[in-house]
């Protein structure tokens, strides 16, 4: 049992107790860094607290709760997924909102509450007072689903809603029945592996773009032309075909586990650094926490920038280095006020330089942000650093106080030469692309960026180990972790979870209802509660009322249950979400999750 796990007067509800463990587990990671773990812990800095059912505090340190400031029903792991939309994005691609079978928001949540108490120890370690902090599993669901309510709240300028059209997973079958699934960033490897399998040119094209664009949308309507070359050939000829054009083909198994013996993230301590001049603490009581500490980003796509995102929302000033011209990116569909909407929500507030890392100025760029930073991220691909001379050795002959961080898609877990490092990869060889699914569907991942944004979280929990470790050695250090490491922490059982017709959303004469955690364990108290004549008739019997009319009645008898969120854009004007969920404005025209934690400081 972590030493942070049950610390408080009284044990943890079971919705919140998997978020505590894996926030417990991490604290303890990132404690055994210090070179005396026991002051941090022996002055109170960091400990779990119990918490009450009402969400009031017990005692300082830390805390997680199921819905925190949203004001629905919602306070276990399936329940927040149903409220929060993260059923919805995740059942796009097959057609209807559908549960992830394993505790992801959980395992979200987790990361996020070690983060607010290791960023509230390193404020304290630089001369703040002692700060407290709390989230819950309805504000990790929110941040979850952030690049999906920016496109869904976007404003164009045209008043015209934006969606995200048609269904379709990118998982392939073969035709010895191996589920498949492949990936590339080349355009060009994508018409050669097509080509290979005797598929035109004009109808590989017609693919490409759903294919690229499910990272954002959630949905891959493959052209059915494609589903059904690979359906004409065998594992193997799919494998030579994707090794011949650089595309890499992964097959999906019914294992849930992940490769053994990965730990979240690595830190190496810098040669030893001079003494830092003094900089006094903010003055400031409402700073927060990473007030007055500098990162320099260099990253695509999710997993980087979620970590610079989250960096900044802690308090952090995060400079992002970008080519000539801007991320391409920034052009990415749905645009408003003239960037892309989900490249927004991950990287506004953070400032730009441009430079073209290939050339020696633009390097020089880099190294004269970094010689005044505290931080430099990045999730370049492997190798890539060494070749640009901008390595961890490089950059800490110029700052050797720098905590240099990367991310990666696999690390050394799969040997030198990694599959692609993208998300969908990550979660077939993490274990995730059966885990999340229910037992009796096919295995496949889940079109939402779950390992993206979860190894982004992790990426920036390194980053506030490898902090706090500076701010007691005065080293630098080197922090790295990948999206395989951060698909390993959620938690999953040995075998694939089997739902019942109750765990699913249920339909109404309106919507979708879904029954929270007590009501789904007592399937007969719901049956007589709706009226129906047996467990197996709740179903037909909740068509006949609207999904509040239901909610009321279980609310009534003790079985809070919630509806199921199937368009985030009402997240944004739903009252019971006004707190935790910032409006589109005149400066970012769309929806997003406001933070996600909570500080105040200690008045005792």
């Amino acid at each position: 049992m972590s030493l942070y796990q049950e610390a408080g007067p009284r044990a943890a509800p079971a919705a919140t107790r998997t978020a505590r463990t894996v926030a417990g587990d991490l604290l303890d990671r990132t404690l055994d860094g210090l070179p005396d773990r026991g002051a941090a812990h022996r002055e109170g800095a960091i400990r779990g607290i119990g918490v009450r059912d009402t969400g009031d505090w017990d005692t300082g340190g830390w805390e997680v709760g199921g819905v925190g400031p949203v004001g629905v029903d919602a306070g276990d792991e399936r329940a927040v997924q149903a409220a929060c939309g993260v059923m919805h994005v995740h059942g796009r691609a097959t057609g209807a909102p559908a549960p992830l079978a394993a505790d992801y928001v959980s395992a979200v949540t987790g990361v996020l509450a070690a983060q607010g108490a290791t960023a509230a120890l390193l404020a304290r370690r630089r001369g703040r007072p002692p700060l407290r902090t709390r989230t819950s599993l309805a504000q990790g669901a929110l941040l979850t689903v952030t690049q999906y309510l920016a496109a869904a709240t976007a404003d164009d300028g045209t008043g015209t809603r934006v969606t995200d059209d048609g269904t379709g997973l990118a998982t392939l079958t073969t035709a010895d029945a191996v589920r498949v699934e492949i990936e590339t960033l080349d355009p060009e490897a994508w018409a050669g592996f097509w080509h290979r399998l005797g598929v035109p040119p004009r109808t590989a094209g017609r693919g490409w773009q759903p294919f690229q664009t499910r990272f954002g949308t959630a949905v891959c309507p493959l052209p059915p032309e494609l589903r059904a070359a690979v359906r004409a050939h065998p594992l193997e000829a799919v494998r030579r075909a994707g090794a011949e054009h650089g595309v890499s083909v992964a097959a999906i198994g019914e294992a849930t586990t992940a490769p053994p013996g990965l730990a979240p993230w690595t830190l190496a301590p810098a040669p030893p650094a001079d003494p830092p001049p003094y900089s006094p603490p903010p003055t400031d009581p409402d700073a927060l926490p990473l007030a007055g500490l500098r990162v320099v980003e260099s990253a695509r796509r999710v997993q980087g920038p979620v970590a610079g995102h989250v960096l900044r929302l802690l308090g952090a000033e995060v400079v992002r280095v970008e080519p000539p011209g801007g991320d391409p990116m920034r052009g990415l569909p749905p645009v408003a006020g003239g960037c892309s909407v989900r490249f927004s929500t991950l990287n506004h507030g953070k400032s730009v330089t441009e430079a073209d890392l290939t050339t020696r100025p633009g390097r020089e760029t880099v190294r004269e942000l970094v010689s005044r930073a505290d931080v430099f991220l990045h999730n370049w691909a492997p190798r890539k650093a060494g070749t640009l001379r901008l390595d961890a050795d490089a950059l800490h002959a110029v700052n050797p106080r720098l905590v240099y961080a990367s991310a990666s898609g696999f690390g050394t877990a799969l040997g030198p030469l990694p599959p692609i490092g993208t998300d969908y990869l990550a979660q077939v060889h993490g274990g995730l692309a059966a885990a999340l699914r229910p037992a009796g569907e096919p295995p496949a991942p889940s079109l939402m960026t779950v390992t993206d944004v979860l190894g982004g979280l992790v990426l920036a929990q390194a980053v506030l180990a490898g902090l706090l470790a500076r701010q007691e050695t005065g080293r630098g250090c080197r922090a790295a972790s990948s999206l395989l490491s951060a698909a390993a922490l959620v938690p999953r059982p040995g075998r694939r979870t089997a739902l019942s017709p109750l765990d699913r959303p249920l339909p109404t004469a309106d919507g979708l209802l879904y029954l929270g955690a007590e009501a789904r364990a007592l399937p007969r108290e719901v049956a007589r509660t709706v009226g129906a004549t047996g467990t197996a008739t709740v179903g037909e019997r909740l068509r006949t009322r609207t999904t509040d009319a239901w909610l009321a009645e279980l609310r009534a008898a003790g079985l809070q249950s919630v509806a199921v969120r199937t368009d985030l854009a009402d997240l944004a004007t739903d009252p019971a979400f006004a707190r935790a969920v910032l409006p589109p404005d005149d400066r970012l025209p769309y929806a997003r999750p406001a933070a996600p934690w909570e500080f105040t400081e200690e008045t005792r």
